[in-house]
């Protein structure tokens, strides 16, 4: 286990866990086991384990954390996640160093086996805070190179495919794999003299008597199912036909296989190399307990509208994961003592646009300049959220709020209503909707419904679950502890099954959750922590919460390239969440 510690002359201390940046004392060495209490009382990690915190210490008071004798980093900044926020905010720390000519050591630490390994969304790329932070991205090569070359729009009946207005505007947009474009960042990052260092799981905040965040730990590896220490104990795209492939080609879809009070769509974007990324959007505040978001996104490729851009085609990976999309009704204050929170931890999203990557980003740079300010000019962090109401971040989200809550309404009023703040109100409405009710409070008892008969995989456009974890190149190490936690261990049995009929088995797009019936034939849920795409749905759909999601060993875990293809959004009333599952095909040479 490594402890990560910022260690600049004034002690100001950024963590930022998922994407996130962490200053600290150089007077942390003095560890005690209270820091996880302590720091709870200032913030909430985001259920779904993803985003970007900025965190901040002072110096002379000592870190604590529950044990002393970890390996010690010390670092002026160091960043946690190395995602498009945070490597956004690491890449501007390094070239205002350049302009003020100031030295200052930043670090990323980074849970996946590779910068980019767990980076998953299908991704029409607005360039706009690209462009600020790497002005000629196009002469050094990112890999940004398919432009929109049409933008569709489709409402889907169950047999049938019907034209509407596009309402996304993604001209001057690109199609792209955010996967790779991350791993272009931390490139870029590196050139900088960025340190990145892939495989270490953040799994503890470190904060001072003053219950100030100063520090992030990582956990322990090499650590066996009983506890014991092992040896090594330390501190989807589809290949569619050639015929078929239009790069640039863009559609999105609403409607069928989703019920008129399930909000969700789809996405097709062609990329280049004859690859198309693919996806379901399914929100999680779905009400039936049989709804089954994989089966669903099985479902929808048999249409009769969609079949055929598919068949003859490859799947080359498949993934999930949960993304905050609460847009401007959500946005917390994110400056707390300690730290303050950017990019998807913020729920940046901008949900009409099915765009956040270039609002993550700009919020990165913005706390990067905050924090440069903090620790060079004395100035207070909390600049950073009057910046942030300045930013083109802030009236982008804020014309854009009603999108979303207006189809809490059903489908079709959610679609007027929508078609009004678009085309007449231009975001301009007197009125702010709000969100429904948390995710796991929208789940209904099961006997309220009928059970969903899903067809069966047919191995050409639909397929089963383990063939489709195969292609997410997940993996973990069988002999650890579990990071999967049931906070009462027999919710699942007395509770989540007799009521809401085992929603874990559906919910999950991973096989992670199942009942299996022990030796006298009654069902017990069993937890396969080995499958899990660390898409952290479970965490959030739970109907009682009972599922604590950590991380487990650094370098565990999906392993993306190019991925990007189906996904879920999921809503709570302060913070949304999306789930993305997706494939990825390529086209069949002719």
């Amino acid at each position: 286990m490594y402890k990560f510690i910022s260690s600049s002359s004034k002690s100001k201390l950024i963590p930022h866990l998922s994407n996130s940046i962490l200053y600290k004392s150089a007077y942390s060495s003095n560890l005690v086991s209270n820091s996880r209490n302590e720091i709870s009382k200032f913030f909430h990690k985001p259920k779904n384990g993803n985003g970007s915190w900025i965190l901040w210490g002072q110096s002379g008071f000592r870190s604590y954390c529950s044990e002393s004798d970890r390996e010690t980093m010390n670092y002026d900044v160091v960043i946690v996640g190395a995602g498009p926020a945070g490597l956004s905010a690491a890449i501007k720390l390094k070239q205002l160093c350049q302009q003020k000519e100031v030295d200052l050591s930043v670090c990323v630490v980074e849970k996946g086996a590779e910068v980019g390994a767990h980076i998953l969304s299908g991704n029409v790329f607005e360039p706009r805070a690209l462009d600020e932070l790497v002005p000629h991205w196009k002469e050094k090569e990112a890999p940004i190179d398919v432009p929109v070359t049409s933008d569709n729009f489709w409402l889907l009946t169950e047999n049938r495919a019907f034209s509407l207005p596009s309402p996304f505007d993604n001209k001057g947009n690109y199609v792209i794999s955010l996967s790779q474009l991350v791993r272009w960042l931390g490139q870029k990052a590196e050139e900088l003299g960025v340190e990145i260092y892939p495989g270490f799981a953040a799994s503890e905040i470190l904060c001072n008597e003053h219950n100030e965040v100063t520090g992030i730990a990582t956990n322990d590896m090499g650590v066996a199912k009983d506890g014991s220490r092992k040896e090594n104990y330390q501190r989807g795209v589809w290949e569619i036909d050639a015929d078929k492939h239009q790069p640039g080609y863009v559609l999105h879809t609403l409607g069928w296989p989703l019920d008129q009070k399930t909000y969700g769509g789809s996405f097709f974007y062609h990329m280049k190399d004859r690859q198309v990324a693919v996806g379901l959007v399914v929100a999680l505040d779905y009400q039936n307990p049989f709804l089954n978001p994989y089966e669903e996104y099985q479902r929808f490729k048999r249409h009769p509208a969609i079949r055929p851009l598919l068949e003859g085609g490859t799947v080359l990976q498949y993934g999930a994961r949960s993304l905050n999309e609460g847009g401007f009704q959500s946005i917390p204050y994110p400056v707390f003592p300690g730290g303050a929170i950017i990019g998807c931890s913020a729920g940046f999203l901008n949900v009409p646009k099915i765009k956040g990557t270039h609002t993550a980003m700009k919020s990165g740079m913005l706390a990067a300049e905050s924090a440069f300010s903090m620790l060079q000019e004395g100035l207070k962090m909390e600049n950073y959220w009057d910046n942030l109401r300045s930013s083109w971040i802030w009236e982008e989200l804020y014309t854009a709020r009603n999108y979303r809550p207006a189809f809490e309404y059903g489908l079709y009023p959610g679609l007027a209503l929508s078609a009004v703040e678009h085309y007449i109100l231009k975001g301009r409405s007197p009125v702010t909707l709000n969100h429904g009710k948390p995710d796991h409070e929208a789940t209904r008892e099961a006997q309220l419904f009928s059970q969903i008969e899903y067809p069966k995989p047919d191995g050409v456009v639909s397929f089963d679950v383990p063939t489709s974890l195969y292609r997410s190149n997940t993996n973990h190490d069988h002999d650890q502890p579990s990071h999967l936690h049931l906070k009462d261990p027999t919710v699942p049995e007395i509770v989540n099954l007799p009521k809401y009929a085992g929603p874990e088995a559906r919910y999950c797009p991973a096989r992670v959750y199942e009942y299996i019936p022990d030796e006298t034939g009654d069902l017990k849920l069993q937890i396969n922590a080995q499958n899990c795409l660390h898409c952290k749905a479970c965490s959030i759909k739970d109907p009682k919460q009972n599922i604590e999601w950590t991380v487990p060993e650094g370098g565990g875990g999906p392993g993306y390239t190019i991925m990007f293809l189906r996904s879920y959004f999921i809503l709570d009333p302060k913070r949304c969440l999306i789930v993305n599952i997706f494939e990825n095909e390529k086209v069949k040479k002719g």
